[in-house]
């Protein structure tokens, strides 16, 4: 069975949802009554306070986290504090929110053993004992709901709570006790965002049992167009407005209240690193098929005469020998279809991956090579290997690349199985309807959805189209993947063989 292997694993776009937003809506604010406990000092105490306030920010800054704790106990009062923020906030407006619940908490009296506050975007509490730290809903348990009652709202209703219970199932098995959602109404009018988290301090039953109370509170909200439930120990929220960003991880729930892959999104951007990574093949596979055209000389180092694209360098064939050690058995970390490579040390100390091409001669090599090289010098993906330059030297065409620390550029770009994603066999089981043998059987089948990996895998195959005419363009990929299928005028033929 081939595997299908997601080697870019995050997506290429750039978050572009709330931006600077601290979402520093009050929802609750709570001040411990003085009576009950006396401090034996409150100079002190407010001190105490303010230090461990200190500690809270300079970690969310430092150390980019969301959630954070501190104690402190000068004079014999001590202070417990814990501060969380929403986790999809950046790291920036995590801060902004600390602030300004720091700044409301500090307006508790100073004789208070206690505070909290409660914003859209973050909870900031602290006592002077280390037990809240664990607490739940045996404080307090509350809803705040929107007045804005949204049409259709049994359908929205209905929804809204399906989306809700994924969420209460899915957050307490995550790491850091959190997940979200969107999903449009199966009308398209309007779009529910939804998002819950727990408390990092509290433990995974804890988190279960509070968004059980959560979720069973949130019906008080429905069909509003907006609720949130919340206490102690964790904080449920949904919205027909977006309040995370729009390339925010997400599980997946079809319209029936389903749920599918967890991390559509993820998806997505796996499918465009693929294509990309596809893109480069073809790029390969076009030099070494395209038409004879007349001669011209293209001067060494300066191919500007046949792109306007910015080169690669070119490196000399000693300097490679050198950097190789003559291109030596124990350089070598792996070897594919399209070659051998091999760790280099530059002169400058750099570490490169050497790439020596089996490919077919050519009279016009020279200048087709160096054609193609520039336009792949020029692709460039956070998950895609950096192409630092090239070498031609008689039959020789080599390929220097960024190298890839922990394992080789051949595992990389051209494992075996992957040279196998080229003897056809993806096609043939596309052709008999067996796309799923292309899934890695170790993945548990709960983590996808079938019907949306068959649209990938042809997807993937309308990129390998022997005519550049039918195979879609990047723009034409992102509406194929946002589609229900793919249209009929779109089907795969049989991809080229790229002989090696």
């Amino acid at each position: 069975m081939i595997i299908i292997t997601f080697m870019f694993w995050s997506s290429w776009w750039a978050l572009n949802g709330v931006v600077s937003d601290p979402q520093t809506n009050l929802l609750r604010k709570d001040c411990t009554p003085a009576g009950i406990l006396v401090l034996p000092n409150f100079s002190i105490f407010s001190d105490n306070v303010n230090e461990t306030f200190g500690e809270i920010r300079e970690q969310i800054m430092s150390i980019n986290k969301h959630f954070a704790t501190a104690q402190q106990g000068n004079g014999g009062n001590p202070v417990f504090s814990l501060f969380q923020c929403r986790n999809y906030l950046s790291v920036h407006d995590c801060v902004g929110c600390f602030d300004a619940a720091a700044k409301q908490v500090r307006n508790c009296p100073a004789a208070s053993p206690g505070g909290l506050v409660v914003y859209d975007g973050c909870f900031l509490g602290y006592e002077t004992t280390g037990a809240f730290l664990e607490q739940t809903t045996e404080d307090f348990n509350a809803v705040s709901c929107s007045s804005q009652t949204m049409t259709g709202s049994t359908s929205f209703t209905s929804l809204a709570q399906q989306m809700l219970k994924s969420l209460q199932t899915t957050a307490p098995k995550n790491q850091g006790f959190f997940a979200a959602t969107r999903i449009e109404l199966p009308d398209n009018s309007t779009t529910i965002y939804a998002f819950v988290q727990c408390t990092e301090t509290i433990t995974q039953t804890g988190c279960v049992n509070c968004l059980n109370t959560g979720y069973n509170n949130m019906p008080t909200c429905l069909p509003n167009s907006e609720g949130r439930a919340y206490a102690y120990g964790c904080f449920m929220r949904y919205s027909t407005t977006s309040f995370f960003p729009d390339n925010y991880q997400t599980i997946h729930i079809t319209s029936e209240g389903k749920q599918g892959s967890n991390k559509k999104g993820t998806i997505i951007g796996v499918v465009v690193g693929v294509v990309a990574f596809v893109l480069i093949l073809l790029t390969l596979l076009a030099w070494i098929k395209r038409p004879k055209r007349p001669e011209r000389s293209v001067p060494r180092g300066d191919i500007s005469g046949v792109s306007k694209l910015k080169g690669p360098i070119n490196f000399s064939y000693r300097e490679l020998k050198f950097a190789t050690k003559s291109f030596s058995a124990e350089n070598k970390v792996g070897e594919g279809g399209f070659g051998a490579v091999y760790k280099g040390t530059l002169k400058n100390g750099k570490a490169v991956a050497v790439k020596k091409l089996t490919l077919h001669q050519s009279k016009k090599v020279e200048e087709e090579f160096e054609s193609e090289v520039k336009l792949i010098s020029n692709v460039h993906h956070r998950n895609l290997i950096r192409l630092l330059g090239c070498c031609s030297k008689r039959n020789e065409r080599i390929l220097i690349y960024e190298y890839m620390k922990n394992t080789s550029l051949d595992k990389f770009l051209f494992e075996d199985t992957l040279h196998q994603n080229m003897q056809f066999m993806a096609w043939k089981l596309y052709e008999r309807g067996l796309h799923m043998e292309l899934v890695d059987n170790t993945m548990d089948p709960n983590d996808y959805n079938v019907e949306e990996v068959k649209k990938i895998i042809e997807i993937g195959l309308l990129c390998t189209q022997a005519s550049a005419e039918l195979r879609p363009s990047i723009s034409e990929v992102i509406v194929l993947l946002q589609g229900n299928g793919l249209l009929e005028n779109m089907r795969p033929t049989m991809p080229i063989l790229i002989e090696t």
